[in-house]
């Protein structure tokens, strides 16, 4: 274990709109997206998925990518949608964002699944956008998927995690999302992999971690990146989301229980918890499935 204080600063990125959303079936209405993610923005998050770029027929809830962009209000964060190629980097430039997230993942038999690329292809496909978007002033975040397991292959070495991480900021990443899908990862995984980061001269400032919590493992291991001296952790509000292109993947970690668990350690965001869960109690009004936030449900019994 790490003897590293924890930090009194953490930077919380919100995926809710966006890994949240995509594996709902019934078609949202936009206007509500739109509600939800300027009720997101008003709790003050430094950074947010709101969208994504991919083709509509993979992802059909998110389809309104344009619409949901043009109608989302302004924020003092980074507003970031997911651009999976070169097309949906065209459909991103004309919608005016100033921030994307490529995506590619540690194995690739799920890189192939989620994509439809290999890691050598999705690499060379995002050096490409990546150099297109910055020529265009945009920021980028970079994701690699299935970093503490696959659902096709089974366990991923830490090597093929710090290479995939070293070779998306060697091709212009300001920013990594390190992901445990399928939620099967425990702390000392976390240590390794933060270790080896490390060890390689990866800044850890840029590197964020993206937990789900399918075994109830993610607030332990949110704890263990923090003695690590990982300051950068996505959630989803009311803990929604899932992988439609992994198997038995539940929710991330929520958004109410990550910061009750930080503001509790003395630990900063930024973010106010009582908005984010308005926004939550906005989005389990429209959703059929169940809320998954202990914190959520707790802080409504007791102070609706």
């Amino acid at each position: 274990m790490s003897n590293r204080s924890v930090p009194s600063h953490v930077t919380v990125c919100e995926v809710g709109p966006r890994d949240g959303l995509q594996n709902e079936r019934t078609p949202m209405p936009t206007a509500d997206k739109i509600r939800y993610i300027d009720l997101l923005m008003a709790a003050g998050f430094p950074e947010i998925e709101v969208t994504s770029f991919v083709n509509p027929k993979a992802v059909p809830q998110l389809a309104d990518a344009e619409s949901v962009y043009a109608g989302i209000g302004p924020s003092r964060g980074r507003r970031i949608a997911l651009v999976p190629n070169d097309r949906g980097l065209d459909r991103a430039l004309a919608a005016g964002l100033e921030s994307i997230a490529v995506f590619t993942a540690a194995s690739d038999a799920f890189a192939q699944r989620n994509i439809g690329m290999s890691i050598d292809e999705s690499v060379a496909t995002f050096a490409r956008v990546i150099a297109r978007a910055k020529a265009h002033g945009i920021w980028v975040r970079a994701s690699i998927s299935t970093a503490f397991g696959c659902p096709f292959t089974g366990a991923i070495s830490v090597d093929a995690v710090v290479t995939v991480a070293q070779r998306l900021l060697d091709i212009g990443a300001d920013e990594l999302s390190i992901a445990d899908t399928i939620g099967v990862g425990t702390p000392n995984q976390v240590y390794d992999i933060v270790a080896a980061l490390d060890a390689k001269a990866v800044p850890l400032e840029r590197v964020g971690l993206h937990f789900h919590d399918t075994r109830g493992t993610a607030l332990a291991n949110t704890v263990a990146a923090l003695h690590a001296g990982i300051v950068l952790f996505d959630s989803s509000a009311g803990g929604l989301g899932g992988c439609p292109f992994a198997p038995g993947a539940t929710g991330n970690v929520a958004t109410e229980d990550l910061l009750y668990l930080l503001h509790g350690m003395g630990i900063e965001t930024g973010v106010d918890l009582d908005a984010v869960r308005r926004a939550t109690r906005f989005i389990a009004g429209i959703l059929t499935g169940r809320i998954n936030s202990r914190a959520y449900h707790a802080l409504e019994a007791v102070a609706p």
